[in-house]
């Protein structure tokens, strides 16, 4: 077991995403996985029917104990919802986590079209939490409603929001294409110095639950094991690609992926 990484994000208790999912993905790459949760929600595979909030205190509370006994190398966030979370965990990582690579998957909507960042919380989410960030991974619609454009539907699209969502204080971007069309799955990585494409063949199937909080844990367990950010990201993309290809077909809905698979 190599790396310690500390996931902030909502729980899904159907186990296809958010927590359940970052939890999973880690501890099969060999991490060790610790968590903050920041929701309860209610939903399944084909749904999000309910999310109850935990109190912003209780969230710094979860993570200043993990701070100060076991230590993190890499922070991950998913689903924080709302403004008083995304402000109150953004003071925490600024006053403890300043040396503490942190990747940030900016959880907006549900497939089903739930809310998951309540709207007076995107601004803060820019201007609080971005700035600290190491690493963002936007999927195409997160990329659009950050930068306040119109829908993302090609390669020159998603150049253009990397690099405005570059502007705003992170390290890295990697704008997720997973959403346009074709056979081929298509992911950016913009940096100060660098453009990166990622490209893996579209595994053609509804059971895709969680992919976006899969890929973000799994490049926050590469990093906090000593891996560069390219790196992280293809062995990140390797274990989606699998998990994908052999996902359970559980459910009624869009189901979960196979979080056991081995990549390495």
């Amino acid at each position: 077991m190599k790396g310690k990484i500390l996931t902030i994000a909502g729980s899904d208790p159907s186990g296809g995403a958010g927590i359940q999912a970052d939890i999973k993905t880690i501890s099969s790459l060999g991490g060790y996985a610790m968590s903050a949760i920041t929701a309860i929600t209610v939903q399944n595979t084909n749904t999000v029917s309910e999310v109850f909030e935990v109190p912003a205190s209780l969230v710094n509370s979860q993570i200043l104990s993990v701070l100060g006994d076991i230590g993190v190398d890499v922070i991950k966030t998913g689903m924080l919802l709302s403004l008083d979370i995304v402000l109150s965990v953004s003071d925490v990582l600024r006053d403890y986590c300043d040396s503490i690579p942190l990747i940030v998957d900016p959880v907006m909507m549900s497939t089903s079209g739930r809310v998951l960042l309540n709207s007076n919380a995107t601004e803060a989410m820019i201007s609080e939490i971005l700035p600290q960030t190491a690493l963002l991974t936007p999927n195409l619609a997160e990329a659009s409603k950050l930068t306040g454009t119109e829908l993302l539907e090609k390669i020159d699209d998603m150049r253009r929001a990397a690099d405005d969502l570059l502007k705003m204080g992170p390290d890295a971007v990697l704008v997720k294409g997973g959403h346009l069309k074709g056979n081929t799955v298509t992911d950016l990585l913009l940096t100060q110095n660098s453009e990166k494409i990622f490209t893996s063949l579209r595994v053609p199937d509804k059971n895709n639950h969680g992919t976006g909080c899969t890929l973000a844990s799994g490049i926050a367990t590469g990093l906090a094991q000593g891996l560069n950010l390219e790196d992280a990201i293809v062995r990140a993309r390797k274990f989606v690609q699998k998990a994908l290809e052999q996902a359970p077909n559980f459910g009624n809905g869009s189901g979960p992926i196979n979080h056991l698979v081995r990549v390495d």
